[in-house]
């Protein structure tokens, strides 16, 4: 539990709070996530870095108590937005979180899209069902716009696979954007694309920040992309945090030995002596 959790809680946008999440068997669980504390403050980019298996997708997903039920449970802990307590929410109470207030992009946008329907139709889709009486032809052409695609109208009218990954997963980030969320969850957005459209996607998420107040939680397995993005980090390891800190401090000084190991796994162009 926090020192200040009463304190972070009245400040921060999002407060979760000794988090644990099983699968498998009650008897003998796998913990996925093991008492987990994380914080994000309005308008911050904070990323959770680790391995495949460390836990940090799981922990994203609990935010808006995506975990898939039965075979996983939310088994202790605090999820604070905005106020209010998540794990207490009701159906209806979470159908407008989701999408609205926390949204999610994820890193297959080829997987994510749907391959029947045009790309326009599905950023649509969202705002259909969450902000009735507004001009879903427009602001569908507006979202396309932000995120960057140089012609949205041909975008919108488009089917994924007519779409570049780059594009594509620009338009996933439109989707996202639709409703106006608060809260941005990148979960690995950038690992199917090349490099040069990483940067790309990196510096759109950073620019979006800036214009729209936006919290962003970056999940990711590398701490090279957090560089020049993220605000402060989580390194998490075996469903544990263990280590965080502003960005800068823990990739110039890391103090625990899986952080060097990560930082150690970052590919570099030259190497010195």
């Amino acid at each position: 539990m926090h020192d200040m959790g009463c304190a972070i809680t009245d400040k921060a946008l999002l407060d979760v709070q000794s988090l644990s999440v099983h699968f498998g068997s009650v008897s003998d669980p796998v913990r996925a996530v093991d008492g987990v504390d994380f914080h994000i403050f309005p308008g911050e980019i904070v990323a959770l870095v680790g391995e495949s298996g460390s836990g940090k997708s799981i922990s994203a997903l609990s935010l808006a108590r995506l975990i898939p039920e039965p075979a996983g449970r939310i088994v202790d802990g605090r999820i604070i937005f905005q106020g209010l307590e998540v794990l207490k929410l009701k159906s209806s109470e979470l159908r407008k979180l989701r999408g609205a207030r926390i949204a999610y992009i994820f890193q297959e946008p080829a997987t994510s899209l749907n391959p029947v329907y045009t790309v326009g139709w599905q950023i649509g889709e969202a705002i259909r069902l969450h902000r009735k009486g507004v001009k879903v032809k427009a602001e569908v052409a507006k979202l396309l716009a932000a995120v960057g695609l140089p012609d949205p109208a041909r975008a919108a009218g488009a089917y994924p696979h007519e779409l570049s990954g780059g594009m594509q997963q620009r338009a996933m980030i439109a989707m996202a954007l639709a409703c106006n969320p608060d809260l941005l969850v990148a979960d690995e957005p950038t690992t199917a694309l090349d490099v040069t459209v990483q940067k790309q996607i990196l510096d759109l998420l950073v620019e979006l920040r800036e214009k729209r107040g936006l919290s962003i939680l970056l999940i990711t397995h590398n701490l090279g992309i957090v560089a020049n993005v993220a605000d402060r980090v989580y390194v998490m390891n075996n469903g544990k945090i263990v280590e965080s800190g502003e960005t800068k401090t823990v990739l110039r000084t890391p103090q625990h030995e899986y952080t060097r190991k990560l930082l150690k796994a970052v590919p570099r162009l030259h190497k010195t002596a």
